[in-house]
């Protein structure tokens, strides 16, 4: 039984940054939370040189995209809410 490893080559390129996958995924989830994972994870690539930057550019885009949308339909939503409500 041998306990060697096998030699990575030096045109391997390296893996996919894991916090740029958890932060796509976040950002349909908790936009919040998917937006500071993803800038997160930019950070992270680009010191390390790992792959996923267009992952973590696409949930960052996402995120504050959704955080954007829900805060314009939350304003609305209690805008409505508060036009029925009647004052005597």
């Amino acid at each position: 039984m041998s306990n060697t490893a096998m030699p990575q080559s030096a045109g391997t390129a390296a893996g996919y940054n894991v916090l740029a996958i958890v932060g796509f995924i976040l950002a349909f989830v908790f936009s919040l939370a998917g937006l500071i994972v993803s800038l997160i994870s930019l950070s992270q690539i680009k010191k390390t040189g790992e792959r996923g930057h267009g992952l973590a550019l696409a949930g960052v885009i996402l995120s504050a995209v959704f955080l954007v949308l829900g805060i314009v339909i939350g304003i609305a939503t209690f805008s409505a809410g508060m036009a029925q409500v009647q004052t005597y």
